[in-house]
């Protein structure tokens, strides 16, 4: 690398003073692009970013007097806005009191218990503080607190007492729960994957079956996109990484015979819902691209019906449960939904921008009618995904469904409403120039704010996370270095003109494994890409795993890594849904669709002739190994190339359904938005014929694919 830094794309460098409060406040001023250069921020980016984060910074005199509050911040405060810390070691706490002070401080378990901290000898000189002569004791947080969410409380003579949240976090989650040590699974597009009952779309009764089939078969876990709610009314958007919320489910993969108040609907009613079902159920034999807002259409009119019917008082009180077990965040999804119906297709009112005005309160009420029925929906959803997770283990499973949390949200979703304040104004989260990407990418997606998170005690991370694992055995976290670090982008500004932000990483991972823990599940973390070492090796300290896709392991004369090169803990797979699957790969598909959408940024020759070494090189390297012959057919480098995948040392091994039937066209184009089908493809052969999961349990391809993978990995490749 050069160490000649070269300015940012803006022409203002920054000041001393600007560059340490951007510091002291984890604003990156500089960074190594993807060519070796070492970048520094523009001044213009580094104040936008610090304005997100509430800090004015404009002039120089403004800087010195917000680089004398981050100093002071701490001692304002007896105690820290929140705690997070690790079992198993001791930790300091510092408590700021007025001079002289007598202070106790305990740890209020929450079992109720209660557990006395000791002071440790450090005397630290005071100081002035707003006028008030301010001093510092620590106290000891012992190693043997007992994981989980508690509470300090420090009582200060004659200043009250003050609190603080706890979260004591495991040191390092255990490994997944299979039984041989090393397990393998499936991973499917759940909305693609549909059977003869299906609403035109894949849903969670089909998630159920799915996991059946699979677990017979010997797999561990059922990897499924991000089901993450979309919009309730007007186009749904199809791709499940941009949601309106992480923490709620999509209530288009209900199905709605499920649910049981279905079974006891009149005559007429169980006609509505009849006729509903039978207007979408012809699309589940054709390979147009997939509905949703047709099947949404139907099936909201079928569960109005179904809600609309009432229910039986034990189904009531369960229902009343559940509300208030999932509280305000639950009501104010809700109510987003309510007015996202009320005002489709239309500009809210200003008036009711912000969650907590008396014109929101009035529409909490005007619309309570809807509150309720979008409530209920997240309570059916919730007890067909328990079921589904219940199939799983019930039919040999290891872990069952494994959930995938997508990184962000809509800039205009519900969350980014029911929770302004957690997030950062005036910014898009993307990624800065890469080698495919040479401007920059901005995902148009809302960051949390660091300082947000600390002072809630990591609530939305910490909700978000006790949802989406309720019936779940794993968890995979897209683009986990979010935990670390973000590329912020101010509005106004191009992608490159970013700079990255950093989160408090020890605190972002405490709280996703103390979840995964109490939970029973286990995490696999998405780093793909640049990512530093360290960071995987501190994942890897912690119990997370990592993600290895074979087309993108290579060493360092672009050669497919050797198995034994491969990293043990991660979660190994041969491709990914932002590629096409094998078969569509191996012929070049991905080249020939870039050509066509105008996506390439090199003559296609030399895309087609780098395609095409890399091919030569992964059949070479199958050959290598004795995984294929001369001319191996496609359906033979397909199996090959899991068998490979096997033999590396991964503890969890990942086979695309797509792949295990076929399938030749990827489900997303990086870089299209509508001049591709994205997130839109149902499950088809190589020639394009749907498959619906009655063909799945008698698929030759599919059997072949499953049984090499189980003798690949040792086990009884006699399928049940």
């Amino acid at each position: 690398m050069t160490s000649t830094p070269v300015p940012a794309p803006a022409t203002e460098s920054p000041t001393p003073a600007l560059r340490e409060l951007a510091d002291a406040l984890g604003v990156a001023t500089e960074f190594w692009d993807f060519t070796g250069h070492h970048r520094v921020v523009s001044a213009p980016t580094i104040r936008a970013v610090l304005g997100a984060l509430g800090v004015v910074a404009g002039t120089e005199d403004e800087v010195r007097l917000a680089l004398v509050d981050v100093e002071l911040a701490p001692w304002r405060s007896v105690l820290p806005p929140s705690v997070v810390v690790r079992a198993g070691r001791e930790h300091d706490l510092r408590v700021h009191l007025p001079d002289g002070a007598a202070v106790s401080v305990h740890v209020a378990l929450e079992d109720g218990g209660r557990w006395e901290l000791t002071q440790r000898d450090d005397w630290v000189e005071p100081r002035e503080v707003d006028g008030v002569r301010t001093g510092r004791a620590t106290f000891v947080l012992p190693a043997d607190l007992p994981e989980g969410w508690h509470e300090i409380v420090a009582e200060v003579a004659g200043a009250g007492v003050s609190r603080a949240p706890l979260a004591v976090t495991p040191d390092r989650l255990p490994g997944p729960a299979v039984a041989t040590g090393r397990g393998w699974g499936v991973m499917a597009q759940l909305y693609s994957v549909r059977s003869q009952r299906s609403w035109g779309v894949g849903d969670l009764a089909d998630l159920a079956e799915l996991t059946s089939c699979f677990g017979d078969l010997g797999a561990d876990f059922l990897l499924i996109n991000p089901l993450h709610a979309a919009e309730p009314s007007g186009p749904m958007t199809p791709s499940p990484y941009l949601p309106v919320t992480r923490r709620f489910v999509n209530p288009l993969y209900i199905r709605p015979e499920e649910v049981p108040e279905a079974a006891y609907l009149t005559g007429p009613q169980r006609a509505l819902v009849q006729w509903a079902a039978e207007e979408v159920r012809p699309a589940n034999r054709t390979n147009a691209p997939i509905d949703r807002d047709a099947s949404w259409s139907t099936k909201r009119e079928a569960l109005e019906v179904v809600h609309a019917a009432g229910r039986t008082r034990s189904r009531q009180r369960s229902l009343e449960r559940f509300r208030a077990e999932e509280g305000q965040g639950l009501e104010d999804f809700a109510l987003w939904s309510a007015l996202h119906e009320r005002y489709a297709g239309r500009q809210w009112p200003a008036e009711l921008s912000d969650i907590a005005s008396p014109f929101v309160a009035r529409a909490r009420r005007e619309l309570a009618e809807r509150i309720d029925f979008h409530v209920w929906l997240q309570w059916v959803a919730d007890e067909q995904l328990a079921r589904a997770q219940r199939v799983a283990k019930e039919s040999g499973m290891g872990l069952g469904v494994m959930h995938d949390l997508a990184v962000g949200v809509h800039p205009g979703g519900a969350d980014s409403w029911t929770m302004r304040d957690a997030f950062a104004q005036g910014i898009g989260v993307g990624a800065p120039p890469d080698m495919y990407n040479q401007q920059g990418q901005n995902w148009s997606q809302p960051p949390w704010r660091p300082d947000a998170l600390a002072r809630t005690a990591y609530a939305p991370l910490r909700e978000m996370l006790r949802t989406v694992l309720r019936h779940a055995g794993a968890v995979r976290v897209d683009h986990i270095l979010g935990l670390f670090r973000l590329w912020w982008i101010p509005d106004g500004m191009g992608a490159e003109d970013g700079t990255y932000v950093r989160y408090d990483h020890e605190a972002m991972v405490g709280v996703l494994v103390l979840e995964a823990a109490r939970a029973g599940a286990a995490v696999i973390g998405e780093d793909l890409g640049t990512v530093e070492p360290w960071v995987r090796d501190y994942l890897a300290d912690r119990g997370v795993l990592g993600t290895s896709v074979l087309w993108f392991e290579k060493d360092a004369h672009g050669h497919p890594l050797e198995p034994d090169d491969y990293r043990r803990l991660v979660l190994a797979t041969v491709d990914t849904h932002d590629l096409p699957p094998v078969a569509g790969y191996l012929a070049e598909e991905h080249v020939d669709l870039r050509e066509r959408l105008g996506l390439l940024s090199e003559p296609v020759e030399a895309v087609r002739a780098e395609a095409g070494t890399e091919r030569r090189r992964t059949i070479a390297r199958l050959r290598q190994h004795g995984l294929v012959g001369t001319d191996p057919t496609e359906r033979e480098v397909v199996e090959a190339l899991h068998a490979y995948v096997v033999r590396t040392p991964a503890v969890l091994v990942g086979v695309s359904l797509t792949d295990a039937v076929g399938e030749r066209r990827a489900q997303n184009q990086p870089g299209t938005d509508t001049e591709y089908p994205n997130w839109k493809l149902p499950l088809a052969d190589g020639a394009e014929e749907v498959v619906l999961i009655e063909d799945l349990p008698d698929s030759p391809r599919l059997l072949s694919l499953v049984a090499t993978v189980r003798g690949a990995l040792g086990e009884d490749d006699r399928l049940a």
